[in-house]
């Protein structure tokens, strides 16, 4: 089973209904009111977390029966985990809270913010 892990950045003073943005972000739509997000430095340091999973591309991992893949815009990264154990997925959510985007999870329809839904 799957499970998307995704990310953004709010600008100051501005929030948005979460599940909305996260179907426009998804869509690949610029939302108004979202910071532009240093993707490239996201990537990489992705890849400087994950050396032991083999790199298929860019934005492409696996490993052993575990995989993932990483979408991204603008303003935007979600991560497409397909048999991702817990530790890992904490990685990279760690990773992005480092650049002030914390957890949406889109099953349970919660930004990880502190702010609600």
């Amino acid at each position: 089973m799957g499970k998307d892990l995704s990310f953004w950045k709010y600008q100051d003073g501005v929030y948005h209904d979460n599940q909305e943005v996260y179907k426009k972000l998804s869509d690949g739509d610029f939302v108004e009111g979202l910071a532009t997000l240093p993707v490239s430095k996201i990537i990489n340091d992705i890849s400087a977390n994950f050396t032991d999973w083999d790199k298929k591309s860019d934005c492409d991992f696996e490993s052993g029966n575990a995989a993932f893949q990483i979408f991204t815009t603008e303003q935007f990264v979600r991560i497409d985990c397909y048999g991702v154990s817990d530790d890992d997925m904490n990685k990279i959510i760690d990773i992005l809270f480092k650049y002030d985007c914390p957890l949406y999870d889109s099953q349970i329809s919660m930004r990880f913010d502190g702010r609600g839904n």
